[in-house]
């Protein structure tokens, strides 16, 4: 099945379009700061001519721990997301875990997300569906890359023309993950654009007991891997000082480097671009 495109706000992702990168911290933490990474993320998708969704997430409502900080809620942290669009012009994306959420969510940012843990929750699908808007599902870290289908079915029959599919690894015994990048191509041939999540593939859950610990230092040389073999978008998360962020540092690129990161992965596109893969 050929791979069609799909539209997010002002960008299209997908076979023909330009990458799509998804880039932003873990959780919003305050207007200020979430502003202050938003205007950097904005000067680079500008210096490198990118298309750029700007993410942060307004609960992790999935921590290991039940006194992880978890983000300022829906109402506050929507308000925060719609100051960044308003600022810089950035679309905004967000997790959302409650069918409830979706329309309220949906108002604000023209790409929603389902976090990988509940790919499979249909009433959860279909409420995003019915927003009208772009949809990025992770793979579930406990499924098969053909086993997305059928949540490509439901988000379809739920009216959803715009669907995106995220690869971010696989369980692989306890606390691992590991990617298997023919997911990426097996993904796109149910006919739908697919990224790859290069910060949660790093992950260890609950690698540092109470709280998921990770290896940065994976994260450049997986996006490359995804990018050879053609992801059609990359989803990163991006701190200024990710040691000290409250939600998965350990996987965060620091924002000073960020730019130099796009850059490399950008010359590895135009070689892919170029063979016509």
């Amino acid at each position: 099945m050929p791979e069609n495109p799909a539209t997010i706000g002002p960008y299209r992702c997908g076979r023909g379009a330009p990458l799509l990168v998804i880039a932003g911290p873990c959780v919003i933490e305050d207007e200020a700061g979430t502003l202050a990474i938003a205007r950097r993320l904005k000067a680079v998708a500008e210096t490198l001519e990118l298309q750029l969704v700007f993410k942060a997430s307004f609960d992790k409502a999935n921590r290991t721990s039940a006194t992880a900080y978890r983000g300022p809620g829906l109402e506050r942290g929507l308000e925060i997301l719609a100051a960044v669009t308003a600022e810089t012009g950035l679309p905004a994306t967000t997790d959302i875990h409650e069918p409830a959420q979706a329309a309220v969510a949906g108002r604000v940012c023209p790409l929603l997300q389902i976090p990988a843990f509940l790919a499979r929750q249909t009433d959860l699908l279909l409420a995003a569906a019915a927003t009208g808007r772009a949809v990025h599902v992770k793979k579930g870290q406990f499924l098969a890359p053909g086993a997305m289908r059928h949540v490509i079915d439901k988000l379809e029959s739920g009216g959803c023309r715009n669907v995106l599919l995220g690869e971010r690894g696989t369980f692989f015994g306890y606390g691992r993950l590991v990617n298997d990048f023919r997911a990426i191509p097996q993904m796109q041939a149910l006919g739908v654009p697919v990224l790859f999540d290069a910060t949660h593939s790093v992950q260890e859950p609950g690698g540092l007991g109470a709280a998921t610990g990770g290896n940065r230092a994976m994260v450049e040389p997986l996006a490359r891997a995804a990018v050879a073999v053609g992801a059609d978008g990359l989803f990163f998360e991006t701190h200024p000082d990710p040691d000290r962020a409250p939600s998965d540092g350990p996987n965060m690129i620091p924002l000073d480097e960020f730019a130099g990161l796009l850059k490399r992965l950008l010359a590895l596109r135009a070689v892919v671009e170029k063979m016509g893969l």
